[in-house]
């Protein structure tokens, strides 16, 4: 089996890979938009995307992916602790840092560190953390990555410099083809948009509630081209075999104006 993740060998990303699928060949990508295409043209079997993280809140650019890939689907989670270390070239210290370099959700998470200990440095934005290391060609360079990584000539502080300690994200396997779904579930994840009129997102949430399923996640993006208009994506408790799910889904299926079922793991 195949499987793509946002590269290099060593992010964040191959690290949920790997532990998600441990015999599968992991494909590294520049980007997810190079992730989500070759599980979409069959070049891969599935595809990690992180979708939320517990200091920056959703992962907006793949709950888009996910919404606007009809045939994709997710069929299994994995949460990853996320801790940060700065990475110095051997030798160097903290006064000696003029560039941090890093994913921008490593660097914004880090924020408060930054500020304190490194204000006057700027900070570059790089496609991963892992690649952050490539960067490091002098004592003024610095990187923020994981604290599994190791390469030569490169040191880690000892702390983690997260905003927060406990730090988390969310990751989903994507397949193609709503029959590779799982035959059962614990949650089921989908979105949808509802008429622009008072109480129209509360009825679409009761219909949740009249079939006693407890919803885990919501999260709103506006909907492009249509200002003012938002998708709700929702994850709640369910088996997806169970005959009163499937009824709910069927309910909001008809009341929203555009209904996604994103997965179900």
């Amino acid at each position: 089996m195949k499987v793509a993740y946002l590269g290099p060998e060593g992010s964040y990303s191959g690290v949920a890979a790997e532990m998600m699928l441990p015999e599968s060949e992991r494909i590294p990508c520049k980007n997810f938009y190079e992730a989500v295409g070759l599980v979409r043209s069959g070049g891969v079997d599935a595809a990690v995307l992180p979708v939320e993280n517990t200091l920056q809140g959703a992962v907006t650019q793949n709950l888009d992916l996910l919404y606007a890939e009809k045939e994709l689907y997710a069929v299994r989670e994995h949460i990853l602790k996320i801790e940060h270390r700065l990475a110095l070239k051997e030798g160097a210290s903290l006064k000696d840092v003029k560039r941090v370099y890093s994913h921008q959700q490593a660097i914004l998470q880090c924020g408060k560190f930054l500020s304190e200990k490194l204000l006057f440095a700027q900070t570059v934005y790089t496609d991963s953390t892992v690649q952050s290391l490539a960067k490091i060609k002098s004592k003024e360079d610095a990187g923020i990555v994981g604290s599994h990584v190791k390469q030569d000539g490169v040191v880690l502080l000892s702390e983690n410099i997260a905003d927060e300690p406990k730090n988390f994200t969310h990751f989903l396997l994507v397949v193609k083809g709503e029959e590779k779904l799982p035959l059962h579930s614990q949650r089921v994840y989908f979105a949808a948009n509802c008429a622009h009129e008072p109480g129209a997102l509360l009825k679409m949430l009761q219909i949740l509630a009249e079939h006693g399923l407890n919803m885990t996640k919501i999260e709103s993006r506006p909907i492009k081209n249509s200002p003012g208009e938002y998708c709700f994506f929702i994850e709640f408790e369910g088996d997806y075999a169970d005959k009163g799910v499937r009824d709910a889904l069927d309910r909001l299926r008809a009341f929203s104006k555009d209904f996604r079922l994103l997965g179900c793991y």
